[in-house]
């Protein structure tokens, strides 16, 4: 998948990242995490993963919203991707457990095509 690590947090299609293996989705400057419909992560890159301190083998296979991510569980995020068969929205967003509370963009991506999910995840640069 040539290109695809150039990709902007803004600008990486569902399409892209459906197309994508699990090492590109590692080289992606922003934090990806991949489910099904019944919230199981399915993909989480290296990037996620050092920035919430878990461990990919800790997290995939998860329900995201009950065990890895429960402080996105709310109508903000979790209920979007439940009542939006198609969804593409980017919004600020504070994470907050097991760290001090964090400021991020969050990037909701659903399509009728495929039935893998994609929340990503791009921190704010240190200051």
């Amino acid at each position: 998948m040539e290109g695809i690590v150039t990709q902007e947090f803004d600008t990486v299609s569902l399409a892209t990242l459906h197309a994508a293996d699990n090492e590109t989705l590692d080289a992606l400057p922003f934090g990806v995490i991949g489910f099904a419909p019944d919230s199981l992560v399915t993909h989480y890159n290296k990037f996620e993963s050092a920035g919430a301190g878990l461990r990919a083998a800790n997290v995939l296979g998860r329900h995201l919203f009950y065990e890895v991510a429960p402080c996105m569980n709310n109508f903000m995020v979790a209920q979007r991707f439940e009542d939006e068969p198609e969804l593409d929205a980017t919004l600020p967003y504070v994470l907050t457990l097991r760290m001090r509370p964090t400021p991020v963009r969050l990037r909701l991506l659903r399509g009728p095509q495929g039935a893998t999910r994609f929340l990503l995840i791009e921190r704010e640069p240190a200051q």
